[in-house]
């Protein structure tokens, strides 16, 4: 791929809190079409620098790139509709318990769009179709399981045909085969849409079966440790922590 195809640019980036800072000097480049992981041991900062990329979280330095835009250095309606064109799906799932899927999905369609209520319905319905969960429209989330309610999460981050999706630990909660069935949506939509992803997660079976890309977050140095695809960093890196990282488990 040549830098044409970058749709996520970060160079020189600290995050910090107050004077407390979180990491610093990170540069890399997400692809259009990257299935990326942020990974690392406890309190490096993932979730933080997702909050960065996705424009909820102003850096301390550096600078993020979307498809050639400094998300930090454009007026703010700018940013406001660069950042519509994200899809966020939290860790919980963060589902209105009070409404339905479809309504739940509808929220976005409503707020940002000047579609007819038949079109938002259609719509809805289309996309929790595309996650798997045609026909259940009219369901309250405490009346589905746990691994439907986050392919219901990722129906409504993708209500507004994001370009960029992102997800702070998807598979956290969900048995093997349920986490495993996340997995391969998400590898479905990047193939179907051709959406980039960005991926919060420490669950290794997830990294290697949906990544092509990663960073390697150090709680120690506070800055990245490693770049790549998280399979040839398994199989090249000579750097310790991310050897026993993407390890675990293997001679137990």
């Amino acid at each position: 791929m040549t830098q044409a195809d970058a749709h996520i640019t970060v160079t020189d980036l600290t995050m910090a809190y107050g004077d407390f800072v979180i990491q610093r000097d990170l540069t890399f480049t997400i692809q259009r079409g990257d299935i990326f992981i942020i990974m690392g041991g406890s309190g490096c900062g993932k979730s933080t620098l997702m909050r960065v990329l996705n424009g909820l979280k102003a850096p301390a330095k550096g600078r993020v790139l979307i498809d050639g835009a400094n998300l930090w250095d454009i007026e703010p309606e700018q940013r406001e509709r660069v950042m519509r064109g994200f899809g966020v799906m939290y860790q919980s799932g963060a589902l209105w318990s009070s409404l339905t899927l479809a309504e739940n999905v509808a929220l976005p369609l409503g707020e940002y769009t000047d579609l007819s209520p038949a079109e938002i319905a259609d719509l809805a319905s289309l996309k929790l179709a595309l996650v798997g969960l045609a026909g259940f429209e009219a369901f309250y989330p405490s009346e589905i399981s746990g691994g439907m309610q986050k392919r219901a999460g990722v129906a409504r981050a993708m209500a507004l045909d994001p370009g960029i999706l992102f997800f702070d630990e998807p598979s956290a909660g969900l048995d093997p085969v349920s986490s495993r069935r996340l997995d391969d949506l998400i590898l479905e939509l990047r193939d179907s849409l051709q959406t980039t992803m960005v991926v919060v997660t420490h669950e290794l079976a997830s990294i290697f079966t949906i990544a092509n890309n990663s960073v390697f977050l150090d709680p120690e140095t506070r800055t990245m440790i490693a770049q790549g695809d998280p399979k040839t960093l398994r199989d090249t890196s000579k750097d310790p922590k991310v050897i026993s990282f993407l390890t675990r488990g293997e001679h137990e």
